[in-house]
Formats: C-alpha cells, structure tokens, sequence
C-alpha cells in the first residue's frame, strides 16, 4: 500500500483498503491490508509522516500428504511506519524512516517485533532529475536483512514520469487528472514468527513462514472525485519463494511454489 499525498497542503490524511489474490498451482494467498496515513508539514524544511498498516494473509494449499498445511494459514502484521523528512539544502533533502512491525502467525507476543526502516538522501539535479541513495533495513527477500535502496526519477513532461530503482521501479502516464497508468516493478517479501517451532526431523526445526518474489505489473487509478480514488492491479509475479526457515533466515522447507498472476483492488480517501 503506497498512500499518495498531496504534498501541497500543510497537514492531511489518507485511508486505503486493498484486496489481493495470488494463485498459483500450488498456494493461493488472498491478502487483505488496511492503512492510515496521516502527514503535516511542521516548517517549510521539515515534514513528518506516519503510517499505520494491517495485513491479514490466508494461505490454500493444493499440496498432498503435508502435514503442516492445515495449521499454517493464517498470518497476521502491523506496522507503525513513521518518516521524517529534512530540507539539508534547496536540492538536497534527508529522510529518516523508523518501522517497528509486528508479524506472527495467531499469538503475537514480543518476540515477533521487528524494528526496520533507515536513511535516504534525495538530491535534486533541476526540477525534471532526482536521485536517491540510502541504506534500511527491510525484508524484500523474506527475512530482515540491511540492503542499499536507489532510484533515479525523471520528469519526462507533465503526464509522464520515470523512478527506476531498488526495490521499487514505476512508469507513470496520467490522460487527465483523473486518469492514472502505472507499470511497475517491485521486490517485496515478508517474514511471520510460528506461534511454535515446528519440527520437521531430527535435523530441522522451523520457526518462521518466508514469503519473497519479484512483481511486475500495470496499474490503473481512478479519481471518483476529489476525495474518492480506486485502484486496479493485475500482474505478475516471477521468483516467488516460500519457506519455512529458522530465526537466520535459513530455509528448513521449500514449498516448491510455482511463479503466478497477482490481482489487487483498492479503494483509498484522501484529505
């Protein structure tokens, strides 16, 4: 979920809802995320913003003769996302993200909180040219590990735009003020704590669910009016990679599962 804000303003907020499906020949994951964006611009060199996220994952296996299947089907995470952003000088901007996140498969409890986030600085070469470099840590390949982000943004008129990088990438072409065409590419995963290790033989014991891949997809969104917007997304998702892994990240058990479609509706209010 990537609530867009009107930058413009002094303070506001937004909400999205999004529904998600991705089957494959084997797991079917339907994912249903919440969040609540509030921003505000404290002065004209400094913005905070803050992001509350809910995710609940259900999981439908097609897998024969597993007999940790009917127990690992229901994953659940929240977020507290909260950025803060410095104006260092007119073309170079410094921002600080602090994300503690709380997965767990039914039980939460302490040791399923994760502290991410990090630094990025943006640095503006003229009004059409931005590069970011920075450094978080985040989870794109299904365990929390500290990676290098970058992008570089190009402003190719006023419809279009570019922001390739890692691990976020977006093509974006705009017919009207209510019309939006996004082709984007993402690397994104997550990690869920087990409410208990699981053993699988006297040689390994899992305690946690990975999920990674890699998504390219075309997105629509419609303005409905000033306050209202939907969401369209269908793609397709390559690399995926679900495991049952220790605390290290190593893999205990491969699912074995197959690459697939993802199709996602969201519905967001923006003041």
């Amino acid at each position: 979920m990537i609530p867009i804000l009107n930058a413009s303003a002094q303070s506001g907020y937004s909400l999205e809802l999004n529904v998600k499906t991705q089957p494959t020949e084997k797991i079917t994951v339907n994912e249903t995320g919440i969040g609540l964006t509030f921003f505000k611009n404290i002065d004209s060199k400094n913005k905070i913003t803050n992001t509350v996220k809910y995710k609940n994952i259900g999981i439908n296996y097609s897998l024969e003769n597993y007999d940790l299947q009917n127990s690992l089907n229901q994953f659940t995470s929240f977020e507290n996302d909260f950025e803060f952003s410095h104006q260092l000088t007119g073309k170079t901007k410094l921002n600080l993200e602090i994300n503690p996140t709380v997965s767990f498969e039914r039980n939460p409890g302490i040791s399923d909180v994760s502290i991410l986030g990090g630094l990025e600085v943006n640095h503006s070469f003229n009004s059409r040219n931005t590069i970011s470099i920075g450094i978080k840590r985040m989870a794109p390949f299904g365990k929390p590990e500290i990676l290098p982000t970058f992008s570089f943004y190009h402003q190719i008129n006023k419809n279009a735009f570019v922001n390739i990088g890692f691990p976020n990438s977006t093509i974006s072409y705009s017919n009207s003020n209510r019309n939006t065409f996004n082709v984007t590419n993402s690397f994104d995963g997550n990690f869920y704590n087990l409410d208990r290790p699981r053993v699988l033989d006297d040689l390994n014991t899992a305690t946690r669910f990975s999920f990674s891949q890699m998504t390219s997809a075309l997105e629509y969104e419609r303005n409905m009016d000033s306050n209202w917007f939907v969401n369209l997304k269908g793609g397709y998702q390559f690399n995926k990679k679900y495991n049952l892994t220790n605390n290290s990240g190593e893999s205990k058990f491969d699912f074995n599962n197959t690459d697939g479609y993802i199709f996602n509706i969201g519905i967001k209010y923006k003041h």
